[in-house]
């Protein structure tokens, strides 16, 4: 069950939304449980069903032909999950999904939680605000890429996920910012001497 936190920030998310409206998206919903290390979706799989993490964390990533793995996004709690080639483009996953931890979704089939939202037109703003929102993050991560240093993308991901970051292992996170491992240490370390300075 969402808390009145939780809930209030959804109805900013999805504006103009009712509680009936949500009471009504979540009629339409299962429970999955993925556990650690599990597969949640496999490249090359057509999926298209979107998932709320009630509990735990998730990461996108693909593999290079030397077969290093590169993380691309990760989502943790209160967050939705979703192969973006399959809602956004109806195409097979180019990457793989994977649970970091013990993870509990509530899934929606997109196709169907589309067609009852295109009845409801308080709803289909909200299907088209939750896409605009993929959309500005994915335009966000690329933006980090251009505009600032591997130290700065680093200093932005604590920032912006302070609550996450001693749960994700440093070697998906030294590959979600772009640098090796060796790079995110000398990072690290750059950092914590400037705060004992």
């Amino acid at each position: 069950m969402l808390d009145i936190q939780k809930l209030n920030y959804y109805f900013g998310l999805f504006k103009n939304l009712e509680l009936k409206d949500f009471t009504a998206i979540f009629k339409l919903a299962k429970i999955r449980k993925i556990k650690v290390s599990e597969i949640y979706i496999n490249e090359g799989d057509f999926y298209n069903k979107i998932g709320y993490i009630k509990k735990g964390l998730i990461r996108g990533y693909f593999i290079k032909e030397n077969g290093d793995e590169i993380t691309t996004i990760i989502r943790w709690e209160d967050q939705f999950i979703t192969s973006h080639d399959g809602v956004l483009f109806n195409k097979p996953s180019r990457l793989f999904y994977q649970a970091l931890e013990n993870t509990t979704l509530i899934e929606v089939d997109y196709d169907v939680a589309q067609t009852f939202m295109a009845k409801n037109p308080k709803l289909e703003e909200g299907r088209k605000h939750f896409m605009l929102k993929m959309l500005a993050e994915s335009i966000t991560r690329v933006e980090s890429f251009l505009l600032l240093s591997p130290e700065e993308r680093y200093l932005q991901f604590i920032k912006d996920k302070p609550d996450i970051i001693n749960r994700i292992p440093d070697k998906y996170i030294a590959t979600l910012l772009g640098i090796t491992p060796v790079s995110l240490s000398r990072i690290k370390k750059r950092i914590f001497h400037k705060k004992i300075l």
